[in-house]
């Protein structure tokens, strides 16, 4: 494992260039120390951010498809005080190494790798896994085969809609690209490069900086100008299968462990009626928690609201736990 002491973010680099209107609670937790590093993962180097202190219990943070482990680099330092916190970059995405294909066994390798990588299985209490999006996808393939290791999983609004709903979004919606082949477009500044970016699905925040603070850390510097992060070959995965999507409310219910669902109540993908479609699907023992104001991207919509939710579940799952 390749790591870096505990320091403090330089805020000069952490925050774009453009920033506007940064909020003081934002200054704050940008500037909470943390840990930089690369663990090894079936041969690739997949990238991590570690706050807080190790003798505390863990929380295992999994950002959303293209995106990157800084979608939490604002959350995890509200979490660092009571516990030891890990985010990391899925392969192909972030600042993570690249692979040829990216199988759902190689994600949630990834998953349990970096855990041990990092000490979370350590602790005599067992981490809890925070998943967004994509990455809820990613943590239910762990847990289903390695849910002894881990605490808890908390899903945030991952796409659940009823089979009928899901097949007429996916009818009305245009589909995220899927061509590995075609390498990423390179523009000749950031502020070119910045006028491409677009959330997924496509919704205004809350917190403007908060945009501009994530679309700043999808793009990097390449001969010629800017270009984004992440690599077309995590198209080639097994991402967006609907025949596994129209069965999310089930395997959500089959899948063991402790479980709770976090959602914007003004998403598109997960909504009240959702909630009802899971519970429905066995999941009845599963606390489903609407974030009122919130849409999709919850952390950028109501950053402070969804720590609050977050310490909520941890806290009633210690003392559950006691």
């Amino acid at each position: 494992m390749n790591t870096e002491v505990m320091t403090k973010p330089d805020l000069a680099r952490e925050l774009p260039p453009d920033a506007t209107d940064v909020p003081d609670w934002l200054h704050k937790s940008l500037r909470v120390p943390r840990e930089e590093g690369w663990v090894e993962s079936g041969g690739c180097d997949i990238h991590y951010f570690r706050w807080g202190n190790p003798a505390n219990p863990g929380l295992l943070l999994l950002h959303g498809f293209l995106a990157h482990a800084r979608c939490f680099g604002f959350i995890a330092p509200f979490l660092a005080q009571h516990y030891h916190v890990v985010a990391f970059d899925l392969s192909g995405m972030g600042d993570s190494g690249v692979r040829e294909q990216y199988s759902e066994s190689v994600r949630a390798s990834e998953v349990e790798d970096v855990a041990r990588a990092t000490g979370l299985f350590d602790h005599a209490v067992k981490p809890v896994v925070i998943a967004h999006s994509y990455g809820g996808h990613v943590a239910l393939t762990a847990m289903q085969d390695s849910h002894a290791l881990f605490g808890g999983l908390i899903i945030c609004d991952l796409m659940v809609l009823r089979p009928e709903r899901l097949k007429a979004y996916f009818s009305s919606e245009k589909p995220l690209r899927s061509d590995p082949s075609r390498p990423n477009r390179v523009y000749p500044d950031y502020e070119a490069a910045k006028a491409r970016f677009v959330l997924s699905p496509p919704q205004p925040v809350n917190v403007p900086s908060l945009f501009d603070y994530m679309a700043y850390h999808s793009l990097k510097k390449v001969e010629g100008g800017w270009t984004w992060k992440f690599d077309t070959s995590v198209f080639q995965s097994d991402f967006g299968r609907q025949e596994r999507m129209l069965r999310q409310g089930e395997i959500i219910a089959e899948t063991p462990g402790r479980k709770a669902i976090v959602y914007g109540q003004d998403s598109l993908l997960f909504d009240d009626d959702s909630a009802a479609y899971i519970h429905e699907c066995g999941a009845t023992d599963i606390p489903v928690i609407g974030i009122p104001g919130a849409r999709h991207h919850l952390m950028l919509d109501e950053p402070i609201a969804f720590v609050s939710v977050l310490r909520t579940i941890l806290a009633q799952w210690e003392a559950q736990s006691a």
